[in-house]
């Protein structure tokens, strides 16, 4: 498997795992019973919950994007230096976005994701 093909499945498994606080919190908030169904009046969960349930459908939003490419650059057989770093860089920016969101620290919560961003247009470039 490929550096970035492996830095692909992280992130997958970062996603696949991003849900868990937000859903915990839910199940201590509104109990076992309305967190599996579906209340009418829900009781609100933690701020800190909310913001890492945004941030996790933030993260599934921008791994569309993420795993295309990578994925393309998998087809093409391009894989260099440049791809390898970029795919490195997603993922940390990505851990770093979820954690720093769901803390709810707006100005470092941007630059990650800008970090992210920046990385994903990296490999785009790499595959024109």
């Amino acid at each position: 498997m490929t550096p970035e093909l492996t830095k692909l499945t992280w992130v997958v498994v970062l996603q696949f795992l991003c849900w868990i606080p937000y859903v915990l919190n839910r199940t201590v908030v509104q109990g076992l019973v309305d967190t599996v169904g579906y209340p009418d009046n829900p009781k609100p969960l933690a701020p800190w919950a909310e913001r890492a349930k945004r941030a996790h459908y933030n993260g599934v939003e921008n791994l569309v994007v993420f795993a295309a490419i990578v994925l393309l650059l998998n087809a093409a057989g391009i894989s260099n230096d440049t791809t390898i770093m970029a795919c490195t860089v997603y993922f940390w920016a990505r851990l770093a976005h979820y954690l720093i969101f769901a803390a709810g620290i707006p100005w470092l919560r941007t630059l990650s994701f800008f970090a992210g961003w920046l990385a994903t247009g990296a490999l785009i470039l790499q595959a024109l």
